[in-house]
């Protein structure tokens, strides 16, 4: 997808704006450009009770980046290239405009208008120079490097130069979430299956476009080596220091700053050998987590467990399908499973950990490939309980006839659930809203009818046969949204220290 410019929503006031407001927050942490466009009550019925009257201008000051009300019609145009210059330029995020009633009937006379060229792209900015040559050395003189790349890295663009300095330095790297395919997840410096031991044992690491925020356990002990020196990339200068003072700070556009490194490279050739004792660790480590993961992949026993489902999507899945996952363990454990090639065709839970936007993001990127990249497929994999949350989007999907294929991985529960004959067991101590423990769901729904009742394609399955059998026929049937309802143990979890990209005392 492209960045260069913000997404636009319109809401209506009172309560459309303060739906609005989890995606603001949303949009704002993660760093996406997002305009939003609010009505308001008629100015002349401020503080009067006025239909769906609500302070919104100050409410969205906690979400946005800019939360502005024009002062008159003339200074709309102006106010609206603020706010797309804000969205983009520096960090991206969220702003908020809001239009009041009386505004929609105003007339002026157009020559008092105050029209202002649309912005620039946001400027890219490098490094200091000196910056650039102390980062180069601290890496020089480490003993257990480790790039870690976030997803800054993929809005910038920056997979060309990135690739080229992993490929010319030798460098173990990870990828955060919404970075993976920036480099490809099947390169051979990818160390995402020995996360936790590279994390713990590096002694430099190198943020590219990564925040030290709870995704990587804040940069200190004991997910990171007490003494570990951090050289930290961003385009935003108040993140730089942010938990861990940097041993070197590089301020500007990850694309322009790796640039630079490579550049500094050039003159100062490194290649970290690849038979290093650090090399080694990774590699043992790698191989170790792999080797838990395919046994468990290839378990023959019923009901299915997360490994085993998600090993026959990933044999099936296309490799530049976009990627949509949410959901605890189905996200997490897809995030390990399915591998990304190419950046910017993932999208999940995030930095807020947001539930319920899977099959928004989904219609999203659909729309967006419909009109780009129309031979993509996109493919949202969803827990049973992030599913609930706006499982009835079903319908617009349908509506506008968008080829999206959704896998929910369903085990009856919130991480875990209860089976047909444990719920009847239950029933039998009275009512299910006292006895039965609050994260348990229905057992066995048929999530998949929904998919049906509005034209599309509904799948009911059990075993890797019929996975396989409903995930064929719903890659080659290219015109129909489908959703595949894919039962598994209830008491299936992740292996133990699953990469903990998210775990329970962060919900």
């Amino acid at each position: 997808f492209l960045f260069s410019r913000p997404g636009v929503c319109l809401v209506v006031s009172g309560p459309g704006f303060l739906h609005a407001l989890g995606g603001m927050a949303n949009a704002t942490m993660n760093c996406w450009p997002l305009i939003v466009i609010g009505g308001s009550c008629d100015r002349n019925q401020e503080t009067m009770g006025a239909f769906q009257e609500f302070p919104q201008v100050e409410a969205g000051r906690l979400y946005n980046k800019l939360s502005v009300r024009p002062s008159s019609l003339e200074v709309i145009p102006a106010v609206i290239e603020k706010a797309v210059r804000t969205s983009i330029y520096g960090r991206p995020g969220s702003c908020y405009i809001d239009i009041p009633g009386d505004f929609v009937n105003l007339q002026v006379n157009k020559s008092s208008v105050k029209y202002v060229e649309c912005c620039l792209p946001p400027p890219v900015s490098t490094a200091e120079p000196s910056a650039v040559s102390r980062a180069v050395s601290v890496i020089a003189h480490s003993k257990q490097p480790l790039l870690i790349v976030g997803k800054g890295a993929a809005y910038s663009h920056a997979e060309n130069n990135i690739r080229k300095l992993v490929d010319l330095c030798g460098l173990p790297f990870l990828p955060t979430p919404m970075a993976k395919g920036v480099v490809p997840d099947n390169h051979p410096n990818c160390v995402a299956a020995a996360r936790s031991t590279a994390l713990q044992h590096a002694d430099v690491i190198i943020l590219l476009g990564a925040r030290l925020n709870w995704i990587l356990h804040f940069g200190l002990p004991p997910r990171f080596r007490q003494d570990v020196k951090v050289i930290q990339i961003d385009v935003c200068a108040e993140e730089l220091g942010n938990n861990v003072k940097p041993a070197a700070i590089l301020l500007g556009d990850i694309s322009a700053v790796t640039k630079q490194l490579l550049e500094e490279f050039s003159k100062r050739p490194l290649k970290y050998p690849s038979n290093s004792e650090w090399w080694k660790r990774l590699r043992e480590k790698i191989m170790s987590n792999e080797e838990r993961s395919k046994g468990l992949a290839l378990q023959k026993s019923l009901p299915m467990n997360y490994y085993t489902v998600f090993h026959h999507i990933r044999e099936l899945l296309p490799k530049d399908c976009i990627l949509v996952s949410e959901g605890a363990n189905t996200m997490d454990i897809g995030r390990t499973m399915l591998p990304n090639y190419y950046p910017r065709q993932r999208l999940d839970a995030g930095t807020f950990g947001t539930m319920g936007v899977g099959l928004g993001f989904a219609i999203a990127a659909a729309m967006v490939a419909k009109d780009r990249t129309p031979e993509k497929r996109v493919v949202c994999i969803e827990g049973d309980s992030a599913f609930g949350f706006s499982g009835m989007e079903v319908e617009t999907i349908c509506r506008y006839n968008l080829p999206i294929l959704i896998i929910i991985v369903n085990n009856n529960g919130i991480y875990t659930g209860l089976d047909a004959d444990a719920w009847k067991e239950m029933l039998k101590f009275g009512d299910p809203s006292t006895c039965v423990p609050p994260v348990s769901l229905l057992p066995n729904s048929h999530y998949e009818k929904i998919m049906s009742a509005f034209g599309g394609k509904g799948y009911f399955v059990r075993t890797p046969e019929e996975l396989q059998s409903a995930l064929k026929a719903s890659l080659t049937d290219k015109q129909t949204p489908s959703l595949i309802n894919v039962m598994i143990d209830p008491q299936s979890e992740r292996k133990k220290q699953e990469f903990p990209w998210l775990t329970r005392s962060n919900l």
